[in-house]
């Protein structure tokens, strides 16, 4: 009796499976992204191509949830432009390209859903340390303006 394989998925399951990263860990992961072009020739009807790129969204995970079952998930935030992103990954999805392993960390929880209130508490830190600094050197500056008049 021979036994014959049948591929389920394009998705190599067993090597997602043997991922090794959760919470903390800091990952690359590149995704397919959908391009349609429109192409129109001379009395011919539209023809809509699709391509596909890659694009990849690095960041911190913040959670794994439901293991190595098919409907595994992770979480992945980055800081874009100053704005968090989130965005929630299938871990056995097909447009799911590769996922790299940047940073190994060790995080003493299973979910870093914190890291959100943290990480608007150190903006809003840095945002008044800034203002703050903005108008030290307003008065620097009309300090030095009476000080020239004085020389004069």
């Amino acid at each position: 009796m021979t036994v014959t394989k049948i591929k389920f998925s394009p998705v190599d399951i067993e090597a997602r499976k043997k991922l090794t990263f959760g919470a903390g860990d800091t990952v690359r992961v590149w995704s397919k992204i959908a391009e349609e072009k429109v192409s129109t020739k001379a009395n011919k009807k539209a023809e809509k191509i699709i391509k596909f790129r890659l694009q990849a969204f690095e960041g911190i995970v913040l959670a794994r949830k439901h293991g190595t079952e098919a409907g595994a998930t992770f979480t992945v935030r980055r800081i874009a432009s100053g704005v968090g992103v989130e965005r929630i990954f299938p871990l056995f999805s097909p447009m799911v390209e590769k996922i790299e392993i940047v940073k190994k960390s060790r995080a003493r929880r299973s979910k870093l859903y914190y890291i959100r209130t943290k990480a608007i508490k150190d903006v809003r830190r840095k945002m008044r340390s800034v203002t703050m600094q903005e108008g030290d050197e307003s008065l620097d500056s009309a300090q030095d303006d009476s000080s020239v008049k004085e020389s004069e």
